[in-house]
């Protein structure tokens, strides 16, 4: 380590505390003008169509963009593009929110934003991953990524109910303001307060293409077996479980009633059990080998998936929704951390870039195949084979000598 990273490394916790702070409070104003933007589009045009759009809007561009984003990641300073990706949010919602003022209130604008938002989110996701083993020693990550997790899942327990609110009392141009100032809040701190070095392949000067540090980055993937089998899996996983995140709201509908309060409990079930789960992880920091944690997780989101299939009670029912939330953190925090702790930090970026489109992609894509399914079979049929079939994978995880032996502990010198 050099003296850079050393001085880096003995401040770490007042950094994490500056970076995960203005991180949130950013993430906080996105998720106002989210859902304020979604019931606006429902408000106005009361159609399925524009709803899906909107979707599509805010999902294509983050596809597209993360494996160039990864690559960028990896060379230029990290923290410029959050900083720049922050940015580009701010001024576009700044400029929307104008428009508004001036009267123009095109439903086209809010997919437009919807686009540009994702391209800031998909510039800012693999950077965000792949800066934090700068500031963090390694055997703190998992306290540190379940503890943002904890703080994700918080804002978005907490951001539908205010911008509800402020919806009903002031108008949308305002939140629109109120994204404005956070993303502000964020980039200042950033810039004045935060000093995080550049890592050494941005120090340097680049001396391959954009396309040869692309294609590098899928040589570093084809070149090491665990990332192989780890995406696999993922991509397997993400597909099955479509059904249990998307198609339980229509289940509840069709066999418990089309209350709203019911379909608001599940979301305050699952979210109430990610917050719980975000804390269970960062406290307890998993077992010493992160596939058994993973594993573990992974068995409790497979049998939930195959109860709720099964149970016709519905507060049992929202039981096993808290369940499934609380095993989502436990599950992705290893991930995480995983990748951060094994991965060459001058790949970092491009694998979170291509862990991004996995993520971002894998579970729209299962509902290509279980959303029509699911007009032709009971829904809960769905749900038991694909909670049997999560579980199967499940025992091929826990089974995979390549992928124990990379969740097996790194011991880092620089703790504190």
């Amino acid at each position: 380590m050099n003296t850079a990273t050393n001085d880096l490394m003995s401040n770490w916790k007042k950094n994490i505390i500056l970076f995960l702070s203005s991180q949130s409070i950013s993430l906080f104003g996105s998720a106002l003008v989210q859902y304020a933007m979604m019931w606006h589009i429902t408000l106005t045009t009361e159609s399925g169509v524009m709803m899906t759009l909107y979707i599509i809007a805010g999902f294509i561009p983050t596809f597209i963009l993360s494996p160039f984003a990864g690559v960028w990641a990896d060379r230029y300073n990290r923290k410029i593009l959050i900083i720049l990706s922050d940015g580009l949010i701010a001024i576009s919602t700044l400029i929307l929110a104008i428009v508004f003022l001036m009267g123009y209130e095109a439903i086209w604008l809010l997919f437009l934003m919807a686009a540009i938002r994702a391209i800031g989110t998909g510039i800012q996701t693999p950077a965000v991953g792949a800066i934090l083993p700068q500031i963090v020693p390694k055997d703190k990550l998992t306290k540190v990524n379940g503890t943002n997790g904890s703080l994700q899942a918080v804002i978005m327990f907490v951001a539908p109910m205010v911008s509800a609110g402020l919806l009903s009392v002031t108008s949308i141009e305002m939140i629109f303001f109120i994204d404005v100032i956070t993303a502000a809040i964020a980039i200042i701190t950033l810039l004045g307060f935060l000093k995080i070095s550049v890592h050494e392949k941005a120090s340097e000067q680049q001396k391959t293409s954009y396309l040869n540090d692309f294609k590098h980055g899928l040589t570093y993937i084809k070149d090491h077996d665990f990332l192989k089998t780890f995406f696999l899996f993922f991509a397997l996983f993400f597909v099955l479980m479509a059904p249990a995140a998307f198609l339980t709201p229509l289940q509840v509908t069709r066999s418990f009633g089309d209350d709203i309060w019911r379909l608001t409990a599940i979301e305050l079930a699952f979210s109430i059990g990610m917050m719980t789960g975000g804390g269970i992880i960062a406290s307890w920091g998993g077992f010493q080998n992160k596939i058994h944690t993973m594993t573990l997780a992974s068995i409790l989101m497979g049998a939930c998936t195959v109860a709720l299939g099964i149970i016709p009670v519905f507060w049992i029912y929202l039981f096993l929704m808290g369940v499934f939330g609380v095993a989502m953190p436990i599950f992705n925090t290893p991930t995480m951390v995983l990748l951060q702790e094994k991965v060459d930090e001058n790949y970092l970026g491009r694998i979170f870039g291509v862990f991004g489109m996995i993520s971002s992609s894998m579970m729209p894509l299962g509902m290509l195949i279980f959303g029509p399914l699911a007009d032709v079979i009971e829904i809960e049929w769905l749900l038991i084979g694909t909670g049997l079939l999560m579980l199967i994978l499940t025992f091929f995880l826990s089974r995979n000598k390549v992928l124990l032996e990379t969740g097996k502990p790194v011991i880092d010198e620089a703790t504190n």
